[in-house]
């Protein structure tokens, strides 16, 4: 199953016995699946089902669908109200003839609510359904495309994203094979630090000594961050071979990538393991941006 990114944008348009209709769908970034539609009136009864189908299709994301709808014109004629505009237009002429003002224009006439009415166009239960069926029926069109647009973003997402995971693993890899983690390396420094000690504080016993090497030794040690960003690598890997739905778990990964980079460059007492850290730093951040736009 391949990942997906949370953004994209679709269309689809169709026709059902006269009546022309539109679905347009955009996806961006959001913790959890949000719907929002924007119907045409006389459509607010398809609001559930329409956001039905968009959360069997997604499972993050901010969604908002709009339809759009119009009817041909032998569906819907409109009717000049002639009571009405007589009434109207011989109000007019009295205007005219008793106050100067302008005569009244036909369009100007016709513009005025009541005068030209568009009835609603009556439809029976088994039309309606149809109509809903046909509507619904593009819907999944629009929504089967911003799926393919979001799995098509996705690809490119995942493969920035290895790269990324691969940049972290050989960092990782130069931080274990530094020279300074060299037994002959470590024990050096230990001895310079230990003469400090020494130095600084007068009447130390041995046994003291021997504890504070032992400390500086463990404070050192960043045995276990290596260890703990290979079997991150790994979980990072796995999940994007499985696919899915897996932005939050590689946000959290990143999260615990950022901490293990952290802790080795607080442990660092090498100016190129500091470096090295650093460096996974950054790619960390880089990484933790481009999970955020994931499934």
């Amino acid at each position: 199953m391949a990942v997906q990114s949370m953004t994209g944008f679709a269309r689809a348009a169709a026709e059902h016995e006269g009546t022309a209709f539109a679905w347009e769908v955009r996806s961006v970034n959001g913790r959890s699946l949000e719907t929002r539609l924007r119907l045409a009136p006389g459509f607010e009864r398809l609001e559930m089902p329409a956001k039905q189908a968009m959360q069997r299709k997604f499972a993050r994301g901010n969604l908002q669908a709009t339809l759009s709808v119009s009817r041909s014109g032998s569906l819907a004629q409109p009717v000049v109200n002639e009571a009405f505009l007589r009434d109207v237009a011989g109000l007019a002429r009295r205007l005219e003839e008793q106050f100067g003002c302008r005569p009244a224009s036909a369009d100007g006439l016709l513009a005025l609510r009541g005068v030209l009415e568009v009835p609603e166009t009556v439809e029976d239960e088994d039309v309606r359904k149809a109509l809903d069926t046909a509507v619904l029926g593009a819907l999944d069109a629009a929504l089967a495309d911003l799926e393919a647009a979001r799995l098509a973003e996705g690809a490119v997402l995942a493969d920035v994203i290895a790269d990324q995971v691969s940049t972290i693993e050989k960092l990782t890899r130069d931080a274990e094979a530094d020279p300074s983690r060299e037994p002959a390396a470590i024990r050096e420094r230990i001895a310079m630090q230990v003469k400090l000690i020494t130095e600084s504080a007068n009447g130390l016993d041995e046994q003291r000594l021997n504890q504070e090497a032992a400390l500086l030794a463990t404070r050192a040690d960043i045995r276990e961050e290596i260890d703990r960003l290979k079997a991150h690598v790994a979980a990072a890997r796995q999940l994007l071979a499985d696919g899915g739905v897996v932005g939050r778990k590689l946000d959290f990964l990143a999260q615990e990538f950022n901490r293990e980079s952290n802790t080795l460059c607080s442990k660092s007492n090498a100016t190129s393991v500091t470096s090295i850290g650093l460096e996974l730093k950054a790619v960390v951040d880089q990484l933790r941006e481009q999970v955020q736009n994931l499934e």
